[in-house]
């Protein structure tokens, strides 16, 4: 039976409205108590006696963690399904984040962020293969887009929601404000975990609130997709000479992305902003910024098919942005506003960036490939909280980390289009899209 455009186009609209939002719901709460940490620093540091040094190392072992059990539990979620294996992984770090609240030492700390890493494992790879069983690549990087656009919003909402928390509950039963900020942003992990069970299907076919047209227009795409691609086992990917460069690509955009999430709360207190909800009503705007630009670039990018270029210049314009809010780090308004395009070039080329890898990749391969890819350079999740802390030995501009990721950037930008095929591209004509 043949669909015309329109059948095609509220199919997939309709699959927008079942997935996209829940999916955006469980990335926000994931990112939140991944990244919260940042700003609890500022508080618990002082009541833990722990240095900027042992917060780096805390901040970024979480991400050691991860890497050695991001691939077999992206293998985990193809062999159990999505729905009970993401609902495992949600559980499992939200009471290690609510957890957090039992710090007492930097021991402890460190256990806790490596364990936390651990639970989490698999969560952002799982839902990008998720999506590659639902949506042909043309249409990948918008929905991919409005998924990561998630980490723009925990911070436009999360930033000054942690600053009121911080602000009004410390002292609350005893505890101090940093305890009720991991108390009260991991538990709804939880909550949305034993959800995620009863709401998701692990694919098409047990979805049923599709009919057996819609179901069977979408598996098509997929499978005409699919027979073009030659890399469809476990051992391809990690045969794949692209797979390991992609890897070594996202490990420039996580140093970016870390070392500006972590360390953007203190960014903006140095501007002499006082208490804690100003900080993250200021720290809202370069990722309010993101969001726009990043859902802009997407749907541009989905409608051309062209991938590689629109990462490049991205990238490009965000290490320009990081450059030049250490240039004027005197001048508080010119900093945000060049913090805000840095931000963009960092998470605004996360859905450029993912769409990627699933243009050669197929089945086991697509499924261990992406989670190679995110656990390789998620280990940048290390590098980027410690640089700070370590551009401090050998310069005293304390702009000195923005112009080091900067570098990193443009290192990434320029492997980005020398190893690249510039013919590795979506196919525009796969589905149609919708803008």
């Amino acid at each position: 039976m043949t669909h015309d455009s329109g059948f095609a186009a509220r199919t997939y609209a309709k699959v927008d409205r079942r997935l996209i939002p829940f999916l955006f719901l469980c990335y926000l709460l994931a990112y939140l108590d991944r990244v919260n940490v940042g700003f609890a620093k500022l508080q618990m540091l002082k009541d833990l006696s722990l240095s900027d040094a042992a917060f780096g190392t805390g901040a970024g072992i979480f991400f050691i963690g991860y890497f050695f059990f991001e691939v077999p539990s992206n293998v985990l979620l193809k062999k159990f399904g999505a729905r009970t294996w993401i609902a495992r992984i949600m559980v499992s770090w939200g009471l290690l984040s609510a957890a957090m609240m039992f710090v007492t030492n930097e021991r402890v700390f460190y256990v806790m962020r490596f364990l936390l890493g651990i639970a989490e494992a698999g969560f952002f790879p799982g839902i990008i293969y998720y999506l590659t069983l639902w949506y042909p690549s043309s249409l990948r990087s918008t929905r991919t887009a409005l998924f990561v656009s998630a980490v723009a919003i925990s911070g436009v909402i999360g930033n000054p929601i942690s600053g009121l928390i911080m602000d009004t509950m410390s002292g609350w039963l005893g505890l101090a404000g940093w305890q009720w900020l991991f108390v009260t942003e991991g538990l709804p992990s939880v909550v949305v975990g034993v959800w995620v069970y009863f709401y998701l299907d692990s694919g098409i076919a047990e979805a049923k609130w599709l009919d057996a047209d819609e179901k069977k227009l979408l598996a098509d795409a997929i499978a005409a997709e699919d027979q073009h691609k030659r890399e469809v086992g476990l051992g391809d990917a990690f045969r794949s000479g692209k797979v390991w460069v992609l890897s070594a690509i996202y490990f420039t955009l996580v140093i970016g992305l870390y070392g500006i999430s972590f360390w953007l709360p203190t960014i903006v207190r140095a501007f002499g902003v006082e208490g804690y909800l100003r900080v993250g009503l200021i720290t809202a705007i370069p990722y309010a910024v993101a969001v726009v630009g990043m859902i802009y670039l997407s749907r541009h990018s989905d409608r051309t098919g062209e991938r590689r270029l629109h990462y490049v210049g991205n990238v490009t314009a965000g290490a320009l942005g990081l450059i030049l809010s250490g240039v004027f780090a005197h001048q508080p308004v010119l900093a945000i506003l060049f913090l805000s395009l840095g931000t963009l070039g960092v998470i605004g080329s996360m859905p450029l960036f993912w769409p990627i890898p699933s243009t050669f990749l197929a089945g086991t391969a697509a499924a261990a490939g992406i989670g190679i890819v995110n656990s390789v350079g998620n280990l940048g999740g290390y590098i980027g909280p410690n640089l700070p802390v370590w551009a401090r030995h050998f310069s005293t501009d304390p702009s000195a980390a923005l112009y080091i990721i900067a570098g990193v950037l443009l290192l990434g930008a320029g492997l980005t289009l020398t190893c690249i095929p510039k013919d590795l591209r979506s196919r525009p004509g796969a589905a149609p899209a919708r803008d």
